[in-house]
């Protein structure tokens, strides 16, 4: 049993000491529609001039943000619209909204607002950036007190 089991030992240690050829990888093609058959990533299907296959991820603009805001001490959530350019208090919260996206409707609904909060309390962390309504993990407020989601676009 001692001698099968050593030799266990050496076989995994003489396999770990061979040389590893290096791994040949391709870039994956960019996400979207499955490709027609003999396409090339980026080429042009219908010549110079068209558009490039898949076509890019188009977001349209909207007037305001729909936010859901929730304060985890209080145990109170609400739901506000707030209009692209203004602010809203929310405890110690300024949100601030600079831009909210959703997709065309031939697309998966998603909305996007790019968001600018500051906390009012001092050494307390802020978020500025996009916030994705599909994805909240993506980019969120990290705070111990607050949560703030996107939950589409107005």
């Amino acid at each position: 049993m001692k001698a099968a089991l050593a030799a266990a030992c050496l076989t995994v240690a003489f396999a770990w000491a061979q040389p590893v050829p290096p791994i040949q990888s391709q870039p994956l093609p960019p996400p979207g529609p499955a490709q027609p058959q003999g396409a090339q990533p980026g080429a042009s299907q219908q010549g110079a001039g068209q558009p490039q296959w898949p076509p890019p991820e188009q977001w349209v603009p909207r007037s305001a943000a729909r936010l859901q805001l929730l304060d985890k001490l209080e145990a109170t959530s609400r739901t506000v619209e707030v209009r692209v350019g203004q602010s809203v208090q929310f405890g110690s919260l300024t949100i601030a909204v600079k831009s909210c996206l959703v997709h065309p409707p031939d697309q998966q609904p998603d909305a996007a607002a790019w968001l600018d909060i500051t906390d009012g309390r001092p050494n307390e962390p802020g978020f500025q950036g996009w916030m994705l309504a599909r994805e909240p993990w993506v980019a969120m407020l990290q705070s111990p007190l607050y949560d703030v989601r996107v939950a589409g676009c107005g």
